[in-house]
């Protein structure tokens, strides 16, 4: 999540956030996608699961954020091709989209856009990975027959 204005960009930002984001995410699912597949026919759940982790950056634009909402909304678009892809095979892929969660990610940013961070997110309490942790566990833990396609999660007080 590295933010900032495309005007005068550090583009080696943008190619660190495509690499990760979407390269690495391509990466996973091509190597587990066989495995998947296999399990969805062969197991007593009769069903297997993929979770993309994308942001509410992958719904809501931003100013400053351009390349990143580039990279999330990517995700979105990705995983549900590939759900329509897959589901028949019993395969459910599932997006889920966090808000603001306290993690390492602001601290990948220049000061100046950290600042901008902190006042935009001033008083609102953040959620925990636990809260997400939680969100996935729920999607994997549905009946075969049941899929959770999407899921936004966000604070409670956070607006955006």
């Amino acid at each position: 999540m590295l933010l900032g204005p495309v005007v005068d960009a550090d583009t080696a930002e943008w190619w660190q956030m495509l690499d990760i984001n979407v390269r690495a995410l391509l990466a996973c699912a091509d190597a587990a996608l066989p495995h998947l597949l296999a399990a969805a026919q062969n197991s007593a759940r009769n069903v297997a699961d993929i979770v993309n982790v994308s942001s509410v950056a992958g719904r809501t634009v931003r100013r400053g954020s351009a390349v990143y909402n580039l990279t999330k909304h990517g995700v979105g678009a990705f995983s549900e091709s590939l759900r329509q892809e897959v589901a028949r095979q019993h395969v459910r892929v599932s997006l889920v989209e966090p808000g603001a969660t306290a993690t390492e990610l602001r601290s990948h940013n220049r000061p100046e856009i950290r600042r901008m961070q902190e006042e935009r997110f001033a008083g609102v309490r953040t959620m925990d990975a636990g809260d997400i942790a939680d969100a996935i566990l729920y999607i994997v833990t549905r009946p075969w027959h049941v899929a959770i396609n999407e899921m936004l999660i966000r604070p409670t007080e956070q607006a955006d």
